[in-house]
């Protein structure tokens, strides 16, 4: 089945060239380390104890390969719905470019509504609210904020960003500086591989925002340098980031208590300082809206995207011609979004698009493959065998997952 060719409906506007490198590492960051870190660390360290560090740092390594061939497809294909582009041009199946487009979108929004939901908790513990009209308020300012400009939401995203980094090098600063270590950190217990390798996939979960970055190739000023350097650079300081925050986590606190908590990171502060987490609390708020807007900035390109090739989502590759972002797709995202933190089960949801995610990997890097065998490149290339690799390291990992849940 040959690709299917480019419909542009009349009267399209088109987005705006109008990222830098700067603003796309800040993206990939805040996509990558989001609210996530401030609950998985626990969970790493209750399965691989005072060795968790070595978990995450793992889980980058098994990132790489398919980090890589999302770094040259996004320099070769530059378009939003980045992964839906890459297999409908690479495998040539548009059904199934269609069916990855979709899982994208659905995860975006489940990812989305669990975050808002997580963070309208911290909020709560922070000032006396109703929930639901903090989650719809807050959910229709990031709405906004996305259609406003692209520049406009990702700088700021970047403030977002800039402060829970903040935040997490306080906790790294924090653990690092207690004078008397845990027992386990004195003195480690043999490494248990299995858990080891077990927490190795909770950290793979963590890396696979690079998935949300390439979409936003299609408003790069110079995506054949940029994307493959946005890419490898979040994903190498997202890395760094999490190895150390659970160094400063296993070093402060005993491991059972890390992984018996829900907030762990806040454990570490008010046990490292002695002092009130409620810094954290307001900071895992920022980091919420951070992973909010970074998921509906995401999931409206995937749409704009499908849009282009797709005669029944036509409507949806529209660009506002001021703002430069795609408003009807946006505000579809915003409102699923916002629904979906007040109706669905969104942890029993993010599970399944989580695994779906995987699969969607290794498609890609098959669609790397096919990429690859249809002609020469004198941009970012990753070796032949990495999608092969990126292949293994995805399925294996979907195994682990379903046989740990089993």
């Amino acid at each position: 089945m040959q690709a299917r060719p480019e419909i542009t409906p009349p009267g399209t506007e088109a987005l705006q060239r109008r990222l830098g490198l700067g603003l796309m590492t800040a993206y990939g960051i805040g996509i990558m380390v989001g609210a996530g870190i401030y609950v998985l660390v626990g969970a790493a360290a209750g399965a691989a104890g005072v060795w968790a560090p070595v978990s995450f740092l793992l889980a980058g390594l098994v990132a790489v390969p398919s980090a890589l061939a999302f770094a040259e497809l996004s320099a070769r294909i530059p378009e939003a719905a980045g992964d839906s582009s890459y297999v409908e041009i690479g495998l040539r199946q548009h059904w199934l470019a269609v069916v990855v487009g979709a899982i994208n979108i659905i995860a975006g929004t489940v990812a989305s509504a669990a975050v808002l939901r997580g963070g309208v908790g911290y909020l709560a513990g922070v000032v006396d609210l109703d929930p639901v009209v903090a989650t719809v308020g807050l959910g229709v300012a990031l709405t906004a904020i996305a259609i406003l400009g692209v520049v406009e939401s990702l700088s700021f995203a970047a403030v977002l960003t800039a402060v829970e980094v903040g935040g997490l090098i306080l906790i790294i600063w924090a653990g690092f500086g207690v004078a008397e270590p845990v027992t386990d950190w004195q003195a480690p217990p043999a490494p248990q591989w299995s858990g080891i390798a077990f927490a190795a996939i909770f950290g793979f979960f963590a890396f696979i925002g690079f998935d949300d970055l390439v979409n936003m190739a299609e408003e790069a000023r110079d995506p054949r340098r940029t994307m493959p350097a946005a890419i490898l650079i979040s994903l190498a300081i997202t890395a760094l980031l999490y190895a150390l925050v659970t160094m400063a986590a296993v070093r402060s606190v005993e491991v059972e208590a890390l992984g018996q908590s829900e907030q762990p990171l806040a454990l570490v502060w008010s046990t490292a300082t002695g002092t009130s987490a409620l810094l954290l609390s307001v900071i895992a708020v920022f980091a919420a809206l951070n992973g909010v807007l970074a998921q509906i900035i995401m999931a409206a390109r995937v749409l704009f995207g499908l849009g282009r090739r797709s005669p029944t989502l036509a409507i949806f590759h529209h660009a506002h011609p001021r703002f430069g972002t795609p408003v009807l797709a946006s505000l579809l995202i915003g409102v699923a979004v916002i629904l979906s933190a007040l109706a669905l089960p969104v942890a029993e949801l993010a599970e399944i698009t989580t695994l779906a995610l995987l699969i969607v990997f290794s498609i890609v890097n098959a669609a790397l493959i096919g990429v690859k065998r249809q002609g020469p490149w004198d941009g970012f290339a990753a070796p032949v065998w990495v999608p092969w690799l990126g292949i293994a390291a995805c399925l294996s990992c979907f195994s682990a997952a379903i046989w740990g849940s089993a």
